[in-house]
């Protein structure tokens, strides 16, 4: 809808210039679960997510815990790529391969954890993240011979904001082999990385080496909000989808008296449809994340 609004649009655009430099063309759409633009945004969404790094730390109450931690987001090819218009348009969603996050635990009663996570609004590749907080409340359930079955639910707000539907290299590029789309100008676009989920996890929690193992269900509510000037006409398209997503963690470490260090695979099976009427594809993220945390004393 958004592609054929645009065509219409192009030949008043190149007659009028100018005139038509301030006008907004907008179509907002809540997109089927497994869109091409949904995938996507679901892509990060879920490679932002706060998953468990094991079962929570025996914390006393007021006791806390640092960490910082980074994950890995994998190189997207151009077939993943091409993601706007329902899988017609290729996005510039390379901006960094990894994701980095500050975590605190701090222990309440009834052995309960409660943890806080904060992304920097730190600019890699054209991007930024902006106020991207994630929380989540966990309890050992059962303990055990040296091992922990735990529960936890988490959630995650904020965005980040990139040239992700015209890059700053097309802005201006006469040729319409290079810029189809008649980008003018850098987008300023927005995207939301809203989820809530709840995760279990079993794992070794003893001082020394540990290992762990988590499912979970993510509920993905991704926004897109464009901001492109495109062939003389401001696009301001807003995009949403809404889907539960399934995922899977494994990992291992290190705990000492104060420090740790863990390392995990994130495995998230994202199902897609790359063409209109065509096979439904499992094209899954894949992540290594690493966390290194450390126990302040009292």
């Amino acid at each position: 809808m958004r592609r054929a609004l645009t065509l219409l649009l192009l030949p008043a655009s190149l007659g009028c210039g100018a005139a038509h430099a301030q006008e907004v063309v907008r179509s907002d759409e809540h997109l089927d679960a497994h869109r091409p633009e949904a995938w996507a945004m679901g892509y990060f969404a879920s490679a932002t997510a706060m998953t468990a790094f094991g079962p929570p730390p025996d914390l006393a109450p007021g006791d806390i815990r640092l960490a910082f931690e980074l994950g890995s987001l994998p190189h997207l090819d151009r077939s993943e790529r091409r993601v706007g218009f329902n899988g017609e348009k290729l996005e510039d969603l390379n901006k960094s391969p990894v994701v980095g996050r500050a975590r605190m635990w701090i222990g309440l009663p009834g052995r309960l954890v409660a943890e806080l996570g904060y992304t920097p609004p730190l600019a890699i590749g054209g991007a930024r993240p902006r106020d991207l907080f994630a929380v989540a409340l966990s309890r050992r359930l059962v303990e055990r011979g040296g091992h922990a079955f735990s529960a936890r639910v988490l959630g995650q707000r904020g965005a980040v904001t990139g040239d992700f539907t015209c890059p700053a290299e097309l802005a201006g590029v006469a040729d319409p082999s290079l810029n189809p789309y008649g980008c003018e100008a850098r987008s300023d676009d927005r995207v939301e990385l809203n989820a809530y989920g709840a995760e279990i996890t079993f794992g070794r929690v003893t001082a020394g080496p540990q290992w762990h193992a988590t499912a979970g269900v993510l509920r993905i509510e991704p926004e897109v909000q464009v901001d492109a000037l495109t062939f003389g006409f401001r696009d301001r398209s807003r995009l949403n989808a809404r889907y539960n997503q399934g995922y899977f963690a494994v990992g291992g470490g290190h705990e000492g008296l104060r420090w740790g260090v863990r390392a995990e695979l994130l495995y998230v099976p994202l199902r897609v449809r790359r063409t209109q009427g065509g096979e439904l594809e499992t094209e899954p993220l894949v992540s290594l994340r690493l966390q290194l945390s450390y126990m302040p004393r009292r």
